[in-house]
């Protein structure tokens, strides 16, 4: 059942940071708009939409997936960050994946120690 779950989060998440990196990469207005507010310029939208597909995609890599879902995390802070305190509108979307992203990370690690326990 656990491992079930874990797969089920797993793509919902991934699904997520597809099509968020999907739209910032397609130059969508709203995207592009975003990332003018912040002011960094608009190289870091195409940069944001890389890690964000690398990393939903590293989430099905079992070695790879709690590195790629602190990644994942790592964005979801600054997104938090820039909604509370730049761009405005609710975080409860970067805050459900960074959830989503932590618990990853989590599950993820446990199965990977649990087979390093097992010996070969």
């Amino acid at each position: 059942m656990r491992r079930t779950l874990t797969w089920m989060l797993i793509i919902v998440t991934a699904g997520m940071f597809l099509l968020a990196g999907s739209l910032k990469l397609a130059g969508v207005e709203m995207e592009v708009g975003l990332f003018a507010v912040i002011g960094i310029g608009q190289w870091f939208r195409y940069f944001t939409g890389v890690l964000e597909i690398g990393g939903a995609i590293g989430l099905f890599i079992e070695p790879a997936a709690p590195f790629a879902a602190l990644l994942l995390a790592t964005i979801m802070v600054g997104a938090i960050m820039t909604h509370l305190f730049i761009a405005g509108g609710s975080p409860a979307v970067p805050i459900a994946l960074l959830a989503s992203s932590l618990a990853i990370a989590w599950l993820r690690r446990e199965r990977s120690r649990s087979r390093r326990a097992i010996p070969a």
